[in-house]
């Protein structure tokens, strides 16, 4: 089965999110990780990022303890990925990932450390989902700049060349 035909078989054409449809955010955010040169296994993380909900989208198309499934599916690698943006406690992680490189697991209480191959790709991923979102609401835009331009300088360092590029031209005025 494909990651496409398995994501539309748990409904994700029918949950509406910025932009249309959970499906097709999912799409945009492979597509745009591929277009600033991802590979296939951040593409695959980014098009099932939301498999089992994030600390910012409650729904679950799978449970976290299930990662067998989705790593069947799209990979080892990929998978880990998945698990890693699904479980980030976003506001105790993100503040201070840059320096400590260290995300909450909101799913188990614990501290985790983010393996030096995976940081880059982790990043980049949370950006461009945020990215997406905010391009398909600019009410949500409108409030969050300043928090989100913030939090994106301090990724700078941890962030690839071609994410940062898109977020200066997304989000500078």
């Amino acid at each position: 089965m494909s990651v496409e035909a398995w994501l539309r078989e748990r409904g994700t054409e029918t949950v509406q999110h910025p932009g249309g449809t959970l499906y097709t955010h999912l799409c945009r955010v492979r597509d745009r990780l591929a277009a600033l040169g991802h590979d296939a296994d951040v593409q695959a993380a980014g098009l099932t990022h939301a498999a089992y909900g994030t600390d910012g989208f409650d729904l679950a198309l799978l449970f976290w303890r299930e990662r067998d499934t989705l790593r069947e599916l799209i990979g080892p690698n990929a998978e880990e990925l998945v698990y890693l943006y699904a479980a980030c406690d976003r506001s105790l992680s993100w503040p201070d990932l840059a320096a400590t490189r260290r995300i909450t697991d909101r799913f188990t209480g614990a501290a985790v450390r983010i393996a030096d191959w995976q940081l880059t790709p982790f990043v980049d991923l949370s950006i461009v989902n945020e990215l997406d979102v905010l391009e398909h609401d600019p009410a949500l835009l409108a409030a969050r700049r300043d928090y989100v331009t913030d939090l994106f300088a301090a990724w700078s360092p941890i962030t690839s060349p071609a994410v940062a590029t898109e977020v200066r031209r997304l989000l500078t005025p």
